[in-house]
């Protein structure tokens, strides 16, 4: 198998494994992690951070990319394991979410939408850069990684928007 022997694969792989495992076990409360850090639940603050490297990183890659940085490789790395761990903490804070009491479960609407996006972002992303289905073209695999990025954009900025009562 020539996924043997790439450590680059492995690592995402085992980001991948990790974050099903940790958003299972923070879904049947393993972990409690319902606790304030200053006014805000530690998941919030995981689902930032998550957010906000995934804010950064994106367009850093891709300007960078188009301006000829010449650490291509490290600058991909970078991309692909940055963007893993930011799933992974939102995977948390969404496991956290559904994973609350009927009566005090929550609004899901575009935290949902979101939380689809995200894996199809994951998926897109891992099958491009490790060319796992060969029949699937590069450039249309490229063409859905783009595009669910911008849905991913779009409904992170309304549903910030709706946490801060402004829609």
């Amino acid at each position: 198998m020539k996924y043997s022997r790439d450590v680059e694969f492995w690592v995402a792989v085992v980001i991948i494994l990790a974050t099903i495992l940790l958003s299972v076990a923070t879904y049947i409360r393993w972990f409690n992690l319902n606790f304030f850090v200053g006014s805000f639940r530690f998941t919030h603050w995981l689902s930032w951070i998550g957010t906000l490297l995934i804010a950064v990183v994106t367009p850093a890659y891709y300007v960078l990319k188009r301006r000829g940085f010449r650490k291509l490789k490290a600058l991909l790395k970078i991309h692909i394991f940055g963007n893993l761990i930011s799933f992974l903490l939102i995977s948390i804070h969404y496991a956290q979410q559904v994973g609350r009491p009927p009566r005090f479960f929550p609004d899901l609407s575009t935290g949902l939408v979101l939380y689809i996006v995200m894996p199809l972002l994951v998926a897109s992303g891992f099958f491009h850069r490790f060319q796992i289905f060969k029949s699937i073209k590069p450039h249309l695999n490229r063409f859905f990684h783009v595009s669910i990025t911008f849905t991913f954009y779009l409904v992170i900025g309304v549903h910030i928007l709706q946490g801060l009562n402004i829609l």
